[in-house]
């Protein structure tokens, strides 16, 4: 046998005990920044996400689109404006979210899925109230909308049917009005509402950084030490604060990857090392 069948081998090997524990649980893959862009990479997340369906993990994705929003909204000459990395969202900037999200990035993954057989059906926050929402109050961001329920029967329906869930994290508050939501803060939500085993974040981030150095291991405790401290800031912060909010939740981890590596996800998955940032509860 060659050198190449026998670390092929070993792979398989070392991934069987993590396929025997998950099967039957549940991951939320939350799909974002520059992994949604190159075709090779798209391609390559549609392949692995129905791969673990395939072996009997139920998966649920929930997508961003930042960077196609703000490529619509520029050419629609609409202005694009951020407060402490959130998106401030007017009534023009809603209906390119809507357009986006619910609409070009939602089917475009759901189609890249299903070519591999990955049964996907797209759906959006709006849709039979699945994320309800009240104005986001922290600080004042437009028509962005704080969490506070999922329904939670609707996702577990699609799961019990064989079906993979594609979530595009837009939200509605008690009067129907819709309100743009963070797809990270959405993410975490959804992984609590259904008692998801896993989170994971795949972005352009190869996980949490401290001090320059990659963290493949963060408690809750020491990640609200370095938010205090500032080592922790910008657009991590809704990751992390989604992490933490998923694991009080119920969720029994959350992983943080760089998307752009070959098979990140199924690396931090299915081997010891893991590519990223794993996350868990004090």
């Amino acid at each position: 046998m060659t050198t190449a069948t026998f670390k092929k081998e070993d792979i398989l090997i070392e991934a069987l005990p993590y396929i025997q524990q998950f099967e039957g649980k549940t991951f939320v893959i939350k799909y974002g920044g520059a992994v949604m862009e190159e075709e090779s990479l798209k391609s390559m997340i549609a392949k692995d996400v129905t791969l673990l369906r395939k072996i009997g993990i139920n998966i649920v994705v929930v997508h961003g689109g930042g960077k196609e929003i703000t490529s619509l909204s520029n050419r629609l000459n609409i202005k694009t404006s951020f407060v402490n990395g959130q998106r401030f969202t007017d009534e023009e900037t809603l209906e390119v979210v809507q357009m986006v999200l619910a609409g070009l990035i939602n089917k475009d993954i759901v189609r890249r899925i299903n070519i591999h057989g990955g049964r996907a059906i797209g759906i959006s926050g709006i849709d039979v109230d699945l994320i309800k929402v009240k104005k986001y109050e922290k600080e004042d961001l437009g028509l962005v909308g704080e969490v506070i329920d999922v329904n939670e029967s609707l996702i577990k329906n699609l799961l019990k049917d064989g079906y993979m869930p594609v979530i595009a994290p837009m939200g509605v508050d008690k009067f129907g009005n819709v309100y743009n939501v963070n797809a990270d803060l959405a993410a975490g939500s959804i992984a609590g509402a259904i008692d998801a085993a896993k989170l994971v974040y795949m972005s352009d981030t190869e996980g949490v950084k401290i001090n320059d150095e990659l963290a493949s291991h963060l408690t809750e405790m020491e990640i609200l030490d370095f938010i205090e401290k500032g080592i922790i800031n910008g657009g991590m912060i809704p990751k992390v604060e989604s992490a933490l909010n998923a694991l009080n939740a119920g969720v029994n981890k959350v992983h943080i990857v760089d998307g752009r590596i070959e098979h990140a996800l199924l690396l931090e998955i299915f081997t010891e090392e893991g590519v990223g940032t794993e996350i868990v509860g004090d």
